[in-house]
């Protein structure tokens, strides 16, 4: 029987979230340099400039590009023949609380009944992680450290089913309108439709795992980011909400099979500052920050 090393699994945990916190990514970053090249106006261009200093600082520097480093959030694709789970588990706790002091990530883990800070980013299910078994026999962990600003702007509507696609569409653009500059535009935000309460909202988190600019695999959801995006664009918020031509910079839609009484409808929003890693760990208990 192989035995995981755990050391190389937190090792490259922390990487992840030292990557992830002081850059977004390469696609991100590529549209939002797109985004300042086609704005006319004064204000929306100084947003820009002033976030894509932010993230060469971030890169050259190896510091956190936003003083809110979020919740550190995991997804875990788990093979069904990977042999390391309960590894995995007692790595991310470990490497969230060595990452909180030597990158450093500001303590974002309070005690709702007490108010009290943990002080090390660790507390009653936080870490924050979320399991997904797959076929196969290695894991994928995905970092997203999710700020509070934005994650305050996440609404869940329990539509009623007869309005159908057409209400969908009324309540994510509604939704933008709303939040306006709340959640630091540019936004990439996420979609969850169906399933139930719980599922609709992780399905728009997870969503926005996939990367800027790359479309569902499924036609008709393609098709529905695709009209979401031009139509938030086209509703005028802007960068940091002070109007322009770039409000969202993606947006991504995931759905569940739902009961045929309830149509949930999540709307979860991430900031400018998309900030992603991930860690491939093989059976063989190799590891690697992709």
């Amino acid at each position: 029987m192989i035995i995981m090393n755990q050391a190389e699994v937190e090792k490259a945990l922390v990487e992840a979230m030292r990557k992830a916190v002081t850059s977004v990514t390469d696609e991100t970053e590529d549209a939002l340099r797109g985004a300042r090249e086609i704005e006319d106006e004064e204000g929306p261009k100084v947003q820009l400039d002033a976030i894509l200093e932010n993230i060469d600082v971030g890169k050259g520097e190896k510091r956190p590009i936003c003083q809110d480093t979020g919740t550190q959030t995991f997804f875990i694709e788990i093979g069904e023949d990977f042999p390391h789970m309960g590894v995995l588990r007692k790595a991310v706790k470990n490497a969230v609380k060595d990452a909180t002091e030597s990158i450093p990530l500001r303590p974002n883990a309070i005690d709702p009944l007490t108010d009290v800070n943990s002080g090390d980013n660790t507390g009653r299910f936080i870490p924050a992680l979320h399991w997904d078994v797959v076929e196969g026999d290695e894991a994928v962990i995905h970092v997203i450290p999710k700020g509070g600003g934005s994650e305050n702007m996440s609404e869940l509507v329990m539509m009623t089913p007869g309005k159908g696609m057409k209400g969908v569409k009324e309540i994510v653009l509604d939704r933008i309108a709303e939040m306006a500059g709340k959640p630091c535009p540019p936004t990439v935000v996420g979609v969850g439709i169906g399933g139930g309460a719980d599922l609709a909202l992780e399905l728009a988190k997870k969503a926005l795992l996939r990367p800027v600019g790359e479309r569902h695999p499924e036609e008709k959801v393609a098709e529905l980011e695709e009209e979401l995006k031009y139509k938030a664009n086209e509703l005028g918020v802007g960068p940091m909400g002070v109007g322009g031509k770039t409000t969202v910079l993606d947006v991504k839609v995931e759905y569940a099979h739902r009961h045929p009484a309830s149509f949930p409808v999540a709307v979860l929003p991430q900031c400018w500052a998309n900030r992603q890693a991930k860690v491939r760990v093989d059976p063989e208990g190799k590891v690697e920050v992709i």
